[in-house]
């Protein structure tokens, strides 16, 4: 969770201070994309556990999707933003 929020911050200029946890979702991902695929990447095809994280600036929701470990990617709409 705490990578999200960096992540968040940096991408909107913010403190993390600012950014609220709204829901965390434990979620069994069907492959290594963690829902969230790039165009033109294989993903290894094993069942990923991890986690939905939906953080709040502003009223703004910002989707995150995770690995137990410390890999998390911006995931608006399904597609993931670098």
């Amino acid at each position: 969770m705490a990578v999200a929020r960096r992540d968040l911050a940096q991408r909107l200029k913010r403190t993390e201070a600012t950014i609220q946890v709204s829901s965390i979702e434990a979620v069994d991902w069907s492959d290594a994309s963690l829902g969230c695929p790039e165009p033109g990447m294989a993903y290894a095809q094993v069942i990923t556990p991890g986690y939905r994280l939906i953080l709040t600036v502003n009223g703004e929701r910002h989707e995150y999707h995770t690995d137990q470990s410390q890999r998390a990617f911006y995931c608006p709409g399904g597609k993931r933003v670098r």
